[in-house]
């Protein structure tokens, strides 16, 4: 369980976003009054925490300034940049964010969370860190593996799959879960991780006394022993989510989710597909064929030499030192800059 430092002291700025989606042209977007708008007004919204952020770095005067991508870190790295303060930045998606390809410009150094073949980054400045996770996230033996299967209610010897949207669940991947649970009960137990807003909804529309399928909101704790004892995680791109299934060596399959800006899940899940560590599965088929989705998860269960052969590839991306050496390159630039 994480437990928050209440002595670490937290400030808040103003940040604004631009908004764009992978799913629509530029011409629609600025067709859209609305959206139009929205970005305007943040361009302002950008300007006044950029002034914050220079007047709180002003005061402070930290020794380095570490900022891990997401548009409220362009006015802290801006402002930095102005002060002279030495900048540090990590980029977990294969694809580089807005925020830090502006921010990476400058950027005294940046660490990645994927093979720094898939940026465009100075090398020079460059360093493949992967992405820090819980150390909760590793390899259960089989017997372990069957013994937390009947810890959670299922029959050790059958295969489970457990299917999550991430913290927030996942809508269309909640749905066509659904649409297939008939046919996905007869090859597999099945745990679906829906989120909390849908989650009434599904309750309605699934069994709930069938000792084959289990329906949650939400995993609070027990996380990394739960993916550990499946046999097949299917999930979305998102980047920390599949370092830990690395760090699990679990034969995974995505669902990208391709609306996001960017289109950075989808990148996401190419660096690993590209190695034959995971199998993924286009959102867009799937809602159209559910059955496409228990093909797949019942082909890979029937190839146990093919489970293996993708878990090998998926643990060579696992970066157990991951905090460390971040924390690493934190502290070379306060050495560096001394």
């Amino acid at each position: 369980m994480n437990h928050f430092d209440v002595s670490i002291r937290v400030d808040t700025i103003v940040a604004g976003k631009f908004r764009r989606y992978n799913q629509w042209s530029v011409w629609r977007q600025l067709s859209k009054p609305s959206l139009v708008f929205l970005n305007i007004r943040d361009v302002f919204f950008i300007g006044i925490g950029i002034m914050q952020s220079f007047v709180k770095l002003l005061l402070w005067r930290p020794d380095v300034v570490f900022t891990k991508g997401g548009y409220v870190c362009l006015p802290v790295g801006l402002a930095a940049r102005a002060l002279r303060i030495p900048l540090v930045i990590h980029d977990s998606d294969a694809h580089p964010g807005l925020t830090n390809r502006v921010l990476g410009r400058f950027a005294s150094a940046i660490a990645t969370g994927a093979p720094l073949e898939y940026y465009h980054y100075p090398k020079d400045r460059s360093r493949y860190v992967g992405i820090p996770i819980s150390d909760e996230f590793q390899p259960l033996t089989k017997a372990e593996q069957l013994a937390v299967k009947q810890r959670l209610g299922f029959e050790p010897t059958f295969p489970l799959v457990v299917i999550t949207g991430g913290g927030l669940g996942a809508r269309r991947i909640n749905d066509l879960v659904v649409d297939a649970l008939d046919n996905l009960l007869i090859h597999t137990a099945v745990v679906l991780i829906s989120g909390v807003g849908q989650y009434d909804e599904l309750v309605e529309r699934t069994p709930q006394h069938d000792p084959r399928f289990q329906l949650r909101a939400f995993v609070s704790e027990g996380m990394a022993e739960l993916l550990g004892a499946a046999d097949v995680v299917v999930t979305r791109a998102g980047a920390t989510t599949i370092l830990e299934l690395a760090a699990l060596a679990k034969p995974t399959i995505l669902i990208p989710n391709e609306f996001l800006t960017g289109g950075h899940q989808l990148k996401n899940a190419a660096v690993y597909a590209d190695k034959g560590a995971v199998e993924v599965l286009a959102e867009s088929s799937l809602i159209q064929t559910p059955q496409l989705l228990v093909d797949a998860i019942t082909d890979l269960l029937e190839h146990p030499e093919r489970q293996q052969m993708m878990s090998a590839a998926f643990r060579m991306f696992s970066k157990p030192q991951a905090a460390h050496d971040m924390a690493d390159m934190i502290v070379a630039q306060i050495s560096d800059h001394a």
